[in-house]
């Protein structure tokens, strides 16, 4: 059998019955049907463009499948697998010369509180804050603040130490804070 990941994201040996790239074919697939919604809503906070977003979720999971035979060696493919996409996503920002934001996720769109007006103008508030923080800042504060990612995972993600990874998260919480607040003065 080949390498899994488990759901914390690291790449577990079993009994092996194949070649590395064998193992890292299958653990490629694992991790496409583990965290491919996941990894398309976090490329959609990054683009602000589903069909573009759905293109670098694409790409991202070529990437880690041309990567199959080093697959089983990672220590952890969850923050692998983040830091993969992130890349993905600011080259193609780059490219583009253009930074926006998306809601948070699909289900974040349902409305249940009976003042839809208020809901939206601070919905919109919240894009608006996250949208003026530069790409350095937002990449940790969704791996850390949307995605749950601990300090040490954002850090293997975006390739940081874990103490610059922490000096990350909290200066885009400042950031994102001050940002907001401004958009409270309506």
């Amino acid at each position: 059998m080949p390498a899994s990941c488990t759901d914390r994201g690291r790449a577990e040996p079993q009994a092996s019955g194949g070649t590395a790239a064998e193992a890292g074919t299958a653990l490629a697939v694992d991790l496409f049907e583990r965290y491919h919604e996941e990894v398309y809503g976090y490329l959609c906070g990054m683009v602000r463009d589903p069909a573009w977003a759905e293109d670098l979720a694409q790409e991202t999971f070529l990437r880690v499948l041309r990567a199959r035979r080093q697959l089983p060696g990672v220590q952890n493919c969850r923050a692998w697998l983040y830091r993969v996409a992130t890349n993905v996503a600011l080259n193609a920002l780059k490219r583009r010369r253009r930074f926006a934001w998306l809601p948070w996720r699909a289900g974040d769109r349902e409305v249940s509180a009976p003042d839809v007006a208020e809901q939206v103008a601070e919905r919109n508030a919240l894009e608006a804050a996250l949208a003026s923080l530069p790409a350095e800042s937002r990449a940790p504060l969704l791996l850390y603040a949307q995605y749950g990612l601990s300090p040490a995972e954002v850090a293997a993600a975006l390739g940081l130490s874990e103490a610059a990874a922490r000096k990350r998260i909290y200066r885009a919480t400042a950031l994102f804070r001050q940002a907001f607040g401004k958009g409270d003065a309506r």
